[in-house]
């Protein structure tokens, strides 16, 4: 009878072990309100449903779990599918899908050149102004390569 209280305690210590860590992904409306409470960068992860680098970059990178607790514990983390029907309103400002499918906050957000890639991603200072932007694929060495000195800078 021990031995199965110890086979149960044991198993669950590994599945506890074994449960990795997940991304906080906040909806543009929470954003706004968790903002206005406790000021913090925010990364906005433009994508596409169709786009496989898109697809690769959120099974990869966003599951690296020191990716994760870097950006749970300092950003707030948004993903906007740049193809999305839905009404956004952010900070008092309307975006809609208008623009040959793609949705105007996507592009305010992941214009450059006034061109949009995807993936982009973006980051916003605590001041809601637009400090980086990378197009294309980030593996997490680099996103994280980004993120420790920019988050030093604006921590003075």
């Amino acid at each position: 009878m021990k031995n199965i209280y110890l086979i149960i305690f044991l198993n669950s210590i590994l599945n506890f072990a074994q449960e990795s860590k997940k991304l906080t992904i906040y909806t543009f409306e929470e954003v706004e309100k968790l903002h206005q409470k406790n000021p913090r960068p925010h990364l906005f992860f433009i994508y596409t449903d169709w786009c496989k680098i898109c697809f690769g970059m959120k099974n990869t990178t966003f599951q690296n779990e020191q990716i994760i607790e870097i950006l749970n514990s300092d950003f707030y983390v948004v993903f906007l599918n740049a193809e999305t029907k839905k009404e956004i309103t952010f900070f008092g400002k309307s975006f809609k899908n208008t623009t040959n499918g793609i949705h105007d906050l996507a592009i305010t957000l992941a214009s450059k050149n006034k061109q949009i890639e995807y993936p982009t991603t973006v980051i916003v200072n605590k001041d809601l102004s637009i400090e980086l932007q990378f197009q294309g694929f980030l593996k997490s060495t680099k996103l994280k390569s980004v993120l420790e000195p920019f988050l030093m800078k604006n921590n003075k």
